[in-house]
């Protein structure tokens, strides 16, 4: 008789399922510097600056072949101290204002403003082997003042720039074989993507000044006989002052002056005596002592207007002759 037995032998079946590489994260961050005109005037204007906007994008490590693109989308607004426009900009002191602008292009043109619109897109293409991998660059933030702002006020201009004034955006794409696509937009597009600041200021100061280009009218008395009565005449001085700021206008003696008694003078050496005043009414002599015998006034940005009352008291009449002085206008601030 035989016995028959079954041997049961447990079959273990395994699954061998690939896990997927997990992708990296891709970070990336970015820096402005300080965009700053220095120290000027309205009458001689502002050199145009320029910043360098630095970015970098990091991926770790994913595989001996992976490779990742980035596209950057970077937005600058109108600043702290910004009235919500970006054509143009502006920096403040106090309630002053000073306009400038920022710019994407050398010839200054094109003004960087905010996404989507007209911001800079840059992209980034690198490897990123195991120990991970790296791309960066840089862009030229161009920087202007426009001229003739003559009402700025004296003093030190700001805006300062963060959060979503100084933003990039940015959307990565990661691949482990192959090459990865740069993402089409800065929103949505990719395998992932986030947002990174460079915050920065734009700064100027404003100097106190006067044009020294300001036109002086010449005192003429005219062509006269006999000196038996008082000449008078007026003449202008056109000061140009940066606004708010005190100035005071002084006259020296001439240069042929007796004492505190101006005098023109002919070619053959004769003398006729006349003087320059502040009032109308010619009882106060225009000198230049500031603070004392000097006229003041304050700028306000423009072409202003001071007059000079001048007289030839009666005197002995000199010979015929053509009969002149200089004087020299100087102003103070």
């Amino acid at each position: 008789m035989r016995w028959r037995r079954a041997l049961a032998l447990p079959l273990a079946a395994a699954t061998l399922a690939s896990t997927p590489p997990a992708f990296a994260t891709t970070t990336c961050s970015a820096s402005l510097s300080n965009v700053a005109f220095g120290a000027s005037d309205p009458f001689n204007g502002w050199a145009d600056v320029s910043a360098t906007l630095s970015y970098q994008c990091q991926t770790f490590g994913l595989s001996l072949l992976a490779n990742a693109a980035v596209r950057l989308c970077l937005s600058i607004g109108d600043g702290a101290q910004g009235d919500g426009g970006i054509t143009p900009r502006r920096m403040l002191s106090g309630a002053s204002a000073l306009q400038f602008n920022l710019y994407s292009d050398a010839s200054r043109t094109q003004v960087w403003g905010t996404y989507p619109g007209n911001h800079v897109e840059v992209v980034l293409q690198y490897a990123v082997p195991l120990i991970g991998g790296s791309g960066s660059g840089s862009r030229t933030v161009y920087a202007r003042v426009p001229a003739n702002q003559f009402s700025a006020v004296p003093g030190t201009y700001l805006n300062s720039f963060s959060g979503i004034d100084a933003e990039a955006r940015y959307r990565y794409d990661e691949r482990l074989l192959g090459s990865a696509t740069v993402p089409g937009n800065c929103t949505s597009a990719g395998d992932g993507g986030g947002t990174t600041n460079f915050p920065f200021d734009a700064s100027a100061t404003v100097n106190a000044a006067c044009t020294p280009g300001f036109t002086v009218q010449d005192v003429d008395f005219g062509t006269r006989g006999l000196l038996a009565t008082a000449v008078d005449t007026t003449a202008t001085i056109s000061p140009r002052c940066t606004n708010t700021t005190p100035y005071q206008i002084g006259l020296d003696d001439g240069l042929h002056a007796a004492g505190q008694q101006r005098r023109m003078r002919s070619l053959a050496g004769r003398h006729v005596g006349y003087e320059l005043y502040r009032d109308a009414a010619r009882t106060q002599r225009w000198g230049d002592t500031p603070n004392t015998d000097t006229v003041g006034g304050t700028g306000n940005g423009s072409v202003q207007s001071v007059t000079v009352h001048a007289r030839v008291a009666a005197q002995a009449t000199p010979p015929q002759g053509v009969y002149s002085d200089t004087v020299t206008v100087t102003i103070y601030y």
